[in-house]
């Protein structure tokens, strides 16, 4: 199977929504040629002024890794069961857990070195086998939350573009007001105005879908990490009970020496 990495997916991704933009963008100029003349949302994002450039790439942004990861963080591409009957075999195979570390290491599965840390311990103890499952396994959430971090940042910093945008808009308004001398027209400084609050809902709209997406795939990534520890546990399990039982006279000279 192709395999794609995640920086092809999202320029994929933003490709196929930036013709979809410019599409619609074509079939509003299409109908104000035919006649019609209210506003459509082209020109809506053309009276937003400069600050709609970065706001409309952080909306792209926005989707198609939104989009990225949601295709990503599913269970069956971190953790397939495949892998996971297939390293329990290997272990149950050889309680030593060289197969099971050779399993690992010629599967694709992405958390696959998570276990082959363990495996590397088998011989050490179910304890040895723990520490590295955790360890290991700790690095992976923190990698795998960290690439939602792009959503939670496209979330915060685009109402205060928006908010920008807007106080930009008020100095010019109010600049034209003052530069005329008092004698500009209501509905110039309503136009302005009009014209300054475009940013900020178009921040607003960008935000709230973002901060909403991020929100659902933190709860995703939950899901599969999750996922992941109920199956380091059982390996760890599994560990424990290929582990050779202490012979019953170290048993007893254990039991009077702590006597």
């Amino acid at each position: 199977m192709l395999k794609i990495k995640r920086w092809q997916l999202a320029s994929l991704l933003t490709l196929a929504l930036m013709a979809m933009f410019h599409a619609a963008a074509l079939a509003d100029e299409a109908s104000e040629a035919a006649g019609e003349n209210k506003e459509t949302m082209w020109d809506l994002i053309l009276n937003g002024g400069l600050i709609m450039i970065p706001l409309g790439l952080a909306s792209l942004l926005a989707l198609a890794l939104g989009l990225e990861r949601f295709i990503m963080l599913n269970k069956a591409r971190i953790l397939p069961a495949t892998f996971v009957d297939g390293l329990a075999a290997s272990l149950e195979e050889d309680p030593s857990g060289a197969k099971a570390l050779e399993f690992c290491e010629d599967s694709d599965c992405a958390m696959s070195h998570v276990f082959a840390a363990g495996a590397a311990r088998a011989n050490l103890g179910y304890e040895a086998v723990e520490k590295a499952i955790e360890d290991v396994g700790s690095r992976e959430a923190d990698k795998l939350k960290r690439s939602l971090r792009p959503l939670s940042v496209i979330a915060t910093v685009c109402p205060l573009l928006g908010l920008l945008g807007t106080v930009y808009g008020m100095i010019n308004a109010f600049g034209e007001t003052a530069r005329s001398g008092g004698t500009a027209k209501t509905a110039q400084l309503a136009e302005g105005i009009y014209e300054a609050l475009v940013t900020t809902a178009t921040g607003l709209t960008i935000a709230i879908p973002a901060l909403l997406l991020y929100l659902f795939l933190q709860g995703r990534a939950d899901k599969v990490l999750d996922a992941v520890d109920e199956a380091g546990s059982d390996f760890v399990f599994s560990c424990s009970k290929n582990e050779t039982p202490p012979a019953p006279g170290r048993e007893k000279t254990a039991k009077k020496a702590r006597a």
